[in-house]
């Protein structure tokens, strides 16, 4: 039985989209990684901006299980001395610890972004090995684990050094409500600056 002009017609038609979809498939670019503008950087892992977050001593987001928490912060506490009512001798004292967390921080920051600068020219220059793969990135680990407790250390210092008031006005004027004070608790209590985590 001869098939009928319309099922003709619609079977040539399906068969043209059928080929017309493998050819444009084929022709098809791969799709373009997000990483491309990448390309261009100096460390291929770090932004221009966490770069000079690093050098800076910026607190990048480390100290955010303190911040979030009621740990008030250093740099923020300075920022609000004013409507915390902070008396100037105790904003000198939260000065020097923010000093002392930052000129750390800067250190270790520098310190970070020229290891991940050496991984980035060892993979460029196609001499990295697996075991010095191994050792560069504990090493990086470690810097960036003792940056994140020197941030999470200077909260617990400044907290000290609070009032359960101020802890809760500071809280506000951060914009997170009222969480807990967490002097409530025992044996959160900071390390002396010049000394590292255990």
């Amino acid at each position: 039985m001869d098939p009928s002009p319309g099922a003709l017609a619609m079977h040539t038609r399906t068969a043209a989209i059928l080929v017309a979809s493998l050819a444009a498939a084929r022709a098809a670019p791969a799709q373009e990684s997000p990483y491309v503008d990448r390309m261009s950087f100096t460390i291929k892992a770090l932004t221009a901006d966490e770069i000079a977050g690093y050098l800076a001593g910026n607190g990048m987001g480390f100290a955010l299980a303190a911040e979030l928490n009621g740990y008030p912060g250093p740099r923020h506490v300075l920022e609000l001395a004013d409507s915390l009512g902070l008396a100037e001798e105790r904003r000198a004292t939260i000065q020097t610890l923010f000093d002392e967390m930052n000129q750390r921080a800067r250190d270790l920051g520098a310190t970070i972004v020229a290891l991940e600068a050496g991984l980035d020219s060892a993979f460029a220059e196609r001499r990295i090995t697996s075991a010095a793969l191994a050792a560069r990135l504990t090493e990086v680990a470690e810097l960036r684990g003792r940056l994140r407790f020197a941030h999470l250390n200077a909260h617990l210092a400044v907290t000290a050094l609070l009032s359960a008031d101020e802890v809760r006005a500071y809280q506000r004027l951060r914009g997170y409500g009222v969480t807990h004070d967490p002097r409530h608790h025992e044996g959160a209590k900071p390390l002396p600056a010049d000394q590292e985590s255990p």
